[in-house]
Protein backbone atom coordinates (compact mmCIF):
# COMPACT_ATOMS: atom_id res chain seq x y z
CA UNK A 1 0.00 0.00 0.00
CA UNK A 2 1.35 3.00 -1.16
CA UNK A 3 1.67 6.66 1.64
CA UNK A 4 3.52 7.13 4.55
CA UNK A 5 2.81 5.15 7.42
CA UNK A 6 2.25 6.37 10.74
CA UNK A 7 3.91 5.75 13.67
CA UNK A 8 2.55 3.96 17.12
CA UNK A 9 1.85 7.14 18.80
CA UNK A 10 -0.18 8.85 15.32
CA UNK A 11 -3.96 9.24 16.68
CA UNK A 12 -5.85 7.89 13.49
CA UNK A 13 -8.00 9.89 10.60
CA UNK A 14 -10.86 7.75 10.26
CA UNK A 15 -13.47 8.04 7.46
CA UNK A 16 -16.50 5.67 8.66
CA UNK A 17 -19.15 4.86 5.89
CA UNK A 18 -23.17 4.25 6.09
CA UNK A 19 -24.08 6.25 9.35
CA UNK A 20 -28.00 5.41 9.00
CA UNK A 21 -26.99 1.95 10.97
CA UNK A 22 -26.83 1.75 14.86
CA UNK A 23 -23.36 -0.44 13.99
CA UNK A 24 -21.72 2.89 12.59
CA UNK A 25 -22.78 4.68 15.63
CA UNK A 26 -20.73 2.03 17.56
CA UNK A 27 -17.64 2.48 15.62
CA UNK A 28 -18.27 6.18 15.32
CA UNK A 29 -17.75 6.23 19.34
CA UNK A 30 -15.63 3.62 19.53
CA UNK A 31 -13.10 5.65 17.18
CA UNK A 32 -13.61 8.65 19.04
CA UNK A 33 -13.16 7.49 22.27
CA UNK A 34 -10.09 5.90 21.66
CA UNK A 35 -8.84 9.14 20.58
CA UNK A 36 -8.87 9.22 17.13
CA UNK A 37 -10.34 12.05 14.62
CA UNK A 38 -13.55 10.50 13.17
CA UNK A 39 -15.44 11.71 10.05
CA UNK A 40 -18.60 9.67 9.74
CA UNK A 41 -20.42 9.74 5.87
CA UNK A 42 -24.35 9.13 4.83
CA UNK A 43 -26.47 9.85 1.67
CA UNK A 44 -28.27 12.04 4.35
CA UNK A 45 -27.44 14.26 7.15
CA UNK A 46 -30.47 12.27 9.66
CA UNK A 47 -27.96 9.69 10.20
CA UNK A 48 -27.35 8.70 14.21
CA UNK A 49 -23.40 8.78 13.75
CA UNK A 50 -23.70 11.93 12.42
CA UNK A 51 -25.11 13.31 15.45
CA UNK A 52 -22.56 11.53 17.80
CA UNK A 53 -20.87 14.14 19.99
CA UNK A 54 -17.29 12.09 18.62
CA UNK A 55 -18.29 12.70 14.96
CA UNK A 56 -15.76 15.15 14.23
CA UNK A 57 -16.50 15.93 10.39
CA UNK A 58 -19.54 14.96 8.71
CA UNK A 59 -20.05 13.87 5.30
CA UNK A 60 -23.01 13.50 2.84
CA UNK A 61 -22.50 12.03 -0.26
CA UNK A 62 -24.63 10.04 -3.57
CA UNK A 63 -25.99 6.76 -3.57
CA UNK A 64 -24.21 4.15 -3.29
CA UNK A 65 -26.84 1.99 -5.15
CA UNK A 66 -28.06 4.19 -7.23
CA UNK A 67 -25.11 6.66 -8.35
CA UNK A 68 -21.97 4.52 -7.78
CA UNK A 69 -19.64 6.76 -10.21
CA UNK A 70 -20.36 9.79 -8.10
CA UNK A 71 -20.53 8.31 -5.08
CA UNK A 72 -16.58 7.08 -5.78
CA UNK A 73 -15.83 10.26 -7.10
CA UNK A 74 -17.26 12.25 -4.08
CA UNK A 75 -15.16 9.50 -2.05
CA UNK A 76 -12.03 10.45 -3.89
CA UNK A 77 -12.12 13.84 -3.02
CA UNK A 78 -12.66 13.03 0.61
CA UNK A 79 -10.22 10.58 1.33
CA UNK A 80 -7.85 12.83 -1.04
CA UNK A 81 -8.04 16.29 0.64
CA UNK A 82 -8.90 15.56 4.49
CA UNK A 83 -5.57 12.84 4.84
CA UNK A 84 -7.15 10.27 6.61
CA UNK A 85 -5.62 7.13 7.38
CA UNK A 86 -8.12 4.36 7.25
CA UNK A 87 -11.53 3.97 5.38
CA UNK A 88 -14.20 1.87 7.00
CA UNK A 89 -17.02 1.10 5.14
CA UNK A 90 -20.03 -0.48 6.96
CA UNK A 91 -22.25 -1.99 4.90
CA UNK A 92 -21.75 -5.07 2.15
CA UNK A 93 -22.74 -2.71 -0.71
CA UNK A 94 -20.88 -0.04 0.61
CA UNK A 95 -17.41 -2.40 0.79
CA UNK A 96 -17.94 -3.98 -1.88
CA UNK A 97 -17.95 -0.62 -4.08
CA UNK A 98 -15.33 0.20 -2.08
CA UNK A 99 -12.75 -3.51 -2.55
CA UNK A 100 -13.74 -3.12 -6.31
CA UNK A 101 -12.02 0.57 -6.87
CA UNK A 102 -9.09 0.18 -3.95
CA UNK A 103 -6.58 0.62 -6.97
CA UNK A 104 -8.14 4.46 -7.04
CA UNK A 105 -8.10 4.93 -3.25
CA UNK A 106 -5.98 3.47 -1.85
CA UNK A 107 -3.28 5.85 -2.53
CA UNK A 108 -4.94 8.11 0.17
CA UNK A 109 -6.06 5.91 2.49
CA UNK A 110 -5.88 2.38 3.71
CA UNK A 111 -8.85 0.00 2.96
CA UNK A 112 -7.92 -3.41 5.86
CA UNK A 113 -10.58 -5.57 4.30
CA UNK A 114 -10.76 -8.56 2.00
CA UNK A 115 -10.91 -8.34 -1.86
CA UNK A 116 -13.98 -8.30 -3.71
CA UNK A 117 -13.89 -11.61 -4.93
CA UNK A 118 -13.15 -12.95 -1.82
CA UNK A 119 -15.98 -11.06 -0.07
CA UNK A 120 -18.59 -12.34 -2.66
CA UNK A 121 -17.77 -15.36 -2.16
CA UNK A 122 -17.98 -15.67 1.55
CA UNK A 123 -21.42 -13.85 1.12
CA UNK A 124 -22.18 -16.81 -1.18
CA UNK A 125 -24.38 -19.08 1.25
CA UNK A 126 -23.97 -22.02 -1.25
CA UNK A 127 -20.91 -21.32 -1.77
CA UNK A 128 -19.85 -20.61 1.81
CA UNK A 129 -22.36 -23.89 3.02
CA UNK A 130 -20.36 -26.28 0.29
CA UNK A 131 -17.16 -24.87 1.41
CA UNK A 132 -17.50 -25.52 5.28
CA UNK A 133 -19.07 -28.72 4.07
CA UNK A 134 -15.93 -30.18 2.58
CA UNK A 135 -13.61 -28.78 5.17
CA UNK A 136 -15.52 -30.70 7.94
CA UNK A 137 -17.98 -27.83 9.48
CA UNK A 138 -20.66 -29.17 10.67
CA UNK A 139 -24.08 -27.12 8.15
CA UNK A 140 -27.70 -27.80 7.90
CA UNK A 141 -28.51 -30.47 5.03
CA UNK A 142 -28.51 -28.26 1.95
CA UNK A 143 -29.25 -28.64 -2.05
CA UNK A 144 -28.01 -26.26 -4.72
CA UNK A 145 -30.51 -26.51 -7.70
CA UNK A 146 -29.76 -24.14 -10.62
CA UNK A 147 -32.80 -23.29 -10.69
CA UNK A 148 -36.82 -23.82 -10.66
CA UNK A 149 -36.18 -26.92 -13.30
CA UNK A 150 -33.48 -28.29 -11.01
CA UNK A 151 -35.95 -27.30 -7.55
CA UNK A 152 -39.16 -29.23 -8.89
CA UNK A 153 -36.81 -32.27 -9.01
CA UNK A 154 -35.65 -32.22 -5.91
CA UNK A 155 -39.58 -31.70 -4.87
CA UNK A 156 -39.94 -35.24 -4.02
CA UNK A 157 -36.88 -36.25 -1.78
CA UNK A 158 -37.13 -32.56 0.73
CA UNK A 159 -37.71 -33.61 4.43
CA UNK A 160 -39.85 -30.79 5.53
CA UNK A 161 -40.25 -28.07 6.51
CA UNK A 162 -37.33 -26.53 4.45
CA UNK A 163 -36.12 -22.95 3.67
CA UNK A 164 -35.64 -21.60 0.08
CA UNK A 165 -32.68 -19.04 0.74
CA UNK A 166 -31.13 -16.31 -1.20
CA UNK A 167 -27.67 -16.69 -1.80
CA UNK A 168 -27.01 -12.88 -1.06
CA UNK A 169 -28.91 -11.57 1.78
CA UNK A 170 -28.85 -10.81 5.73
CA UNK A 171 -30.91 -10.41 8.24
CA UNK A 172 -33.60 -13.35 6.95
CA UNK A 173 -34.13 -10.84 3.81
CA UNK A 174 -35.83 -13.19 0.96
CA UNK A 175 -35.77 -16.63 3.19
CA UNK A 176 -39.43 -18.46 2.33
CA UNK A 177 -40.34 -21.54 4.25
CA UNK A 178 -42.10 -24.18 3.00
CA UNK A 179 -44.35 -26.59 4.95
CA UNK A 180 -45.35 -29.12 2.23
CA UNK A 181 -44.34 -30.14 -1.16
CA UNK A 182 -46.87 -28.98 -3.25
CA UNK A 183 -45.89 -25.80 -2.36
CA UNK A 184 -42.09 -25.87 -2.84
CA UNK A 185 -41.85 -25.25 -6.75
CA UNK A 186 -43.93 -22.08 -6.67
CA UNK A 187 -42.17 -20.83 -3.54
CA UNK A 188 -38.78 -21.84 -5.25
CA UNK A 189 -39.85 -20.28 -8.64
CA UNK A 190 -40.93 -17.06 -6.46
CA UNK A 191 -37.13 -16.58 -4.73
CA UNK A 192 -35.48 -17.37 -7.79
CA UNK A 193 -37.36 -14.80 -9.93
CA UNK A 194 -35.72 -11.99 -6.83
CA UNK A 195 -32.30 -13.92 -5.71
CA UNK A 196 -31.32 -16.22 -8.84
CA UNK A 197 -30.49 -19.61 -7.95
CA UNK A 198 -31.26 -20.10 -3.81
CA UNK A 199 -30.20 -23.19 -1.83
CA UNK A 200 -32.69 -25.32 -0.18
CA UNK A 201 -31.88 -26.42 3.30
CA UNK A 202 -33.41 -28.22 5.86
CA UNK A 203 -35.02 -26.30 8.71
CA UNK A 204 -33.96 -27.27 12.03
CA UNK A 205 -36.07 -28.17 14.46
CA UNK A 206 -37.02 -25.44 17.06
CA UNK A 207 -35.27 -25.40 20.62
CA UNK A 208 -31.48 -24.60 19.89
CA UNK A 209 -29.58 -21.68 20.60
CA UNK A 210 -28.95 -18.77 17.83
CA UNK A 211 -25.15 -18.15 17.97
CA UNK A 212 -22.93 -15.87 16.62
CA UNK A 213 -19.39 -15.57 16.69
CA UNK A 214 -17.23 -12.13 15.47
CA UNK A 215 -13.87 -12.87 14.60
CA UNK A 216 -11.01 -10.19 12.97
CA UNK A 217 -8.24 -11.79 10.90
CA UNK A 218 -4.87 -9.96 10.11
CA UNK A 219 -3.14 -9.65 6.81
CA UNK A 220 -1.92 -13.44 7.22
CA UNK A 221 -5.84 -14.59 7.42
CA UNK A 222 -4.97 -15.50 11.25
CA UNK A 223 -7.15 -14.62 14.02
CA UNK A 224 -6.43 -11.13 15.86
CA UNK A 225 -9.87 -11.15 17.89
CA UNK A 226 -12.95 -13.51 18.54
CA UNK A 227 -16.19 -13.13 20.40
CA UNK A 228 -19.24 -15.08 20.81
CA UNK A 229 -22.81 -14.71 21.86
CA UNK A 230 -26.48 -16.10 22.06
CA UNK A 231 -29.24 -13.80 20.66
CA UNK A 232 -32.25 -13.53 22.93
CA UNK A 233 -34.62 -11.75 21.17
CA UNK A 234 -35.24 -10.96 17.44
CA UNK A 235 -36.93 -9.19 15.14
CA UNK A 236 -39.11 -9.92 13.57
CA UNK A 237 -39.54 -13.10 15.75
CA UNK A 238 -39.20 -15.54 13.12
CA UNK A 239 -35.84 -14.40 12.73
CA UNK A 240 -34.15 -11.08 11.69
CA UNK A 241 -31.49 -9.01 13.56
CA UNK A 242 -31.06 -9.26 17.31
CA UNK A 243 -32.37 -6.92 19.62
CA UNK A 244 -31.64 -8.57 22.81
CA UNK A 245 -28.46 -10.56 23.08
CA UNK A 246 -25.58 -12.16 25.54
CA UNK A 247 -22.03 -12.70 25.90
CA UNK A 248 -20.97 -15.94 25.82
CA UNK A 249 -17.59 -18.34 26.02
CA UNK A 250 -18.02 -21.13 23.50
CA UNK A 251 -13.66 -21.53 22.87
CA UNK A 252 -14.64 -24.70 20.78
CA UNK A 253 -17.43 -22.97 18.43
CA UNK A 254 -14.97 -19.77 17.89
CA UNK A 255 -11.86 -21.37 17.15
CA UNK A 256 -14.21 -23.19 14.32
CA UNK A 257 -15.32 -19.70 13.32
CA UNK A 258 -11.76 -18.57 12.71
CA UNK A 259 -10.16 -21.94 11.30
CA UNK A 260 -13.69 -21.55 8.37
CA UNK A 261 -11.85 -17.91 8.30
CA UNK A 262 -8.73 -18.79 7.88
CA UNK A 263 -9.00 -21.59 5.14
CA UNK A 264 -11.03 -19.15 3.41
CA UNK A 265 -8.05 -16.66 2.89
CA UNK A 266 -10.25 -14.11 5.02
CA UNK A 267 -8.99 -10.33 5.83
CA UNK A 268 -10.60 -7.69 8.11
CA UNK A 269 -13.98 -8.66 10.49
CA UNK A 270 -16.61 -11.15 9.88
CA UNK A 271 -19.71 -12.62 11.67
CA UNK A 272 -20.57 -16.37 11.32
CA UNK A 273 -24.00 -17.59 12.54
CA UNK A 274 -24.72 -21.08 13.78
CA UNK A 275 -28.04 -22.65 15.17
CA UNK A 276 -27.86 -25.61 17.69
CA UNK A 277 -29.58 -28.52 16.31
CA UNK A 278 -31.33 -29.57 19.31
CA UNK A 279 -31.41 -33.74 17.97
CA UNK A 280 -27.99 -33.78 18.43
CA UNK A 281 -26.59 -30.82 20.55
CA UNK A 282 -24.47 -29.37 17.78
CA UNK A 283 -23.78 -26.06 16.46
CA UNK A 284 -24.66 -26.25 12.70
CA UNK A 285 -23.47 -23.25 10.71
CA UNK A 286 -25.86 -21.19 8.72
CA UNK A 287 -23.48 -18.13 7.21
CA UNK A 288 -21.25 -15.95 7.22
CA UNK A 289 -21.43 -12.36 6.88
CA UNK A 290 -18.71 -10.56 5.22
CA UNK A 291 -18.66 -7.04 6.83
CA UNK A 292 -19.64 -5.51 10.00
CA UNK A 293 -22.84 -7.01 11.84
CA UNK A 294 -25.63 -4.95 13.61
CA UNK A 295 -24.73 -6.12 17.08
CA UNK A 296 -21.43 -4.46 16.94
CA UNK A 297 -21.80 -2.46 19.80
CA UNK A 298 -22.44 -5.59 21.91
CA UNK A 299 -18.23 -6.89 21.41
CA UNK A 300 -17.06 -3.80 22.30
CA UNK A 301 -19.20 -3.18 25.46
CA UNK A 302 -18.07 -6.85 26.99
CA UNK A 303 -14.19 -5.87 25.82
CA UNK A 304 -13.62 -6.60 22.20
CA UNK A 305 -13.40 -3.48 20.61
CA UNK A 306 -13.31 -4.62 16.53
CA UNK A 307 -13.27 -0.94 15.38
CA UNK A 308 -9.98 0.19 16.91
CA UNK A 309 -8.76 -3.18 16.53
CA UNK A 310 -8.98 -3.35 12.85
CA UNK A 311 -8.04 0.81 13.00
CA UNK A 312 -4.92 -0.36 14.50
CA UNK A 313 -4.29 -3.48 12.44
CA UNK A 314 -4.73 -1.15 9.01
CA UNK A 315 -1.90 1.28 10.37
CA UNK A 316 0.06 -0.95 12.08
CA UNK A 317 -0.06 -3.95 9.96
CA UNK A 318 -1.02 -6.53 13.05
CA UNK A 319 -2.45 -6.53 16.46
CA UNK A 320 -1.91 -8.67 19.19
CA UNK A 321 -5.14 -11.31 19.35
CA UNK A 322 -7.76 -10.31 21.90
CA UNK A 323 -9.59 -12.92 22.66
CA UNK A 324 -10.62 -12.24 26.14
CA UNK A 325 -13.71 -10.75 27.31
CA UNK A 326 -17.06 -10.12 30.04
CA UNK A 327 -19.43 -13.21 29.68
CA UNK A 328 -22.87 -13.37 30.73
CA UNK A 329 -23.38 -9.53 29.58
CA UNK A 330 -26.53 -8.60 27.66
CA UNK A 331 -27.27 -5.53 25.49
CA UNK A 332 -30.03 -4.91 23.68
CA UNK A 333 -31.18 -2.52 20.66
CA UNK A 334 -34.27 -0.70 21.57
CA UNK A 335 -34.71 1.36 18.99
CA UNK A 336 -36.50 0.52 16.77
CA UNK A 337 -35.69 -3.71 17.44
CA UNK A 338 -36.61 -4.22 21.17
CA UNK A 339 -39.78 -2.07 20.89
CA UNK A 340 -40.78 -3.53 17.74
CA UNK A 341 -40.50 -6.84 19.49
CA UNK A 342 -42.06 -6.04 22.13
CA UNK A 343 -45.20 -4.47 20.41
CA UNK A 344 -45.64 -7.47 18.36
CA UNK A 345 -45.13 -10.26 20.95
CA UNK A 346 -48.38 -11.58 23.08
CA UNK A 347 -46.32 -12.42 25.71
CA UNK A 348 -44.64 -8.95 26.15
CA UNK A 349 -45.53 -8.37 29.35
CA UNK A 350 -43.42 -11.78 30.43
CA UNK A 351 -40.20 -10.77 28.61
CA UNK A 352 -37.09 -9.95 30.64
CA UNK A 353 -35.32 -7.68 30.61
CA UNK A 354 -38.85 -5.38 30.37
CA UNK A 355 -39.12 -2.69 27.72
CA UNK A 356 -38.18 -0.15 30.32
CA UNK A 357 -35.62 -1.90 31.86
CA UNK A 358 -32.70 0.79 31.04
CA UNK A 359 -29.95 -1.05 33.43
CA UNK A 360 -29.03 -3.40 30.15
CA UNK A 361 -26.68 -1.47 27.42
CA UNK A 362 -28.14 0.02 24.40
CA UNK A 363 -26.70 -0.06 20.81
CA UNK A 364 -28.29 4.30 21.05
CA UNK A 365 -29.09 5.06 23.88
CA UNK A 366 -26.05 6.62 25.75
CA UNK A 367 -25.82 9.10 28.99
CA UNK A 368 -22.49 10.10 27.26
CA UNK A 369 -23.23 10.74 23.98
CA UNK A 370 -27.43 11.27 23.51
CA UNK A 371 -27.53 13.41 20.28
CA UNK A 372 -27.82 10.01 18.63
CA UNK A 373 -31.39 9.22 19.66
CA UNK A 374 -32.19 12.29 18.15
CA UNK A 375 -30.76 11.37 14.93
CA UNK A 376 -32.54 7.96 14.89
CA UNK A 377 -35.52 9.40 15.26
CA UNK A 378 -34.92 11.94 12.99
CA UNK A 379 -33.90 9.07 10.61
CA UNK A 380 -37.04 7.73 10.24
CA UNK A 381 -38.19 10.87 9.13
CA UNK A 382 -35.48 10.12 6.33
CA UNK A 383 -37.29 6.99 5.60
CA UNK A 384 -40.64 8.25 5.61
CA UNK A 385 -39.23 11.07 2.71
CA UNK A 386 -37.07 8.74 0.86
CA UNK A 387 -38.19 5.63 -0.84
CA UNK A 388 -34.06 4.65 -1.81
CA UNK A 389 -33.45 4.86 1.52
CA UNK A 390 -36.16 2.80 2.38
CA UNK A 391 -35.35 0.40 0.24
CA UNK A 392 -31.88 0.26 1.30
CA UNK A 393 -32.77 -0.65 5.04
CA UNK A 394 -35.12 -3.72 3.57
CA UNK A 395 -31.97 -5.13 1.97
Amino acid sequence: MSGSTPGRGHAPRVLVLDGIWNKTLAAVRSLGRGGAFVAAGERTRLAPALFSRYCSRRVVYPSVARRPDAFLAALEREVRGAGYDVLLPMELATQLLVAENRRRLEPHVRIPFADADHTRRVNDKGVLTAFARDHGIECPATHFPAGPQDAAALAAQLPYPVLVKPRHSSGGRGIRRVERRAEFVEVYAQVHARFPAPIVQECLPPGGDALGVAVLMNFASAPRGSFAYRRLREYPATGGPSTLRESISEPALRATAERLLSLLGWVGVAMAEFKVDPRDGRPKLLEVNPRFWGSLQHAIVCGVDFPWLLCRMAMEGDVDPVTDYRVGVQSRSLLHGDLMYFLTRPARGRARPALCDFSVPDDVLSADDPWPTLGRMASLVALLRDGELRAMVRG
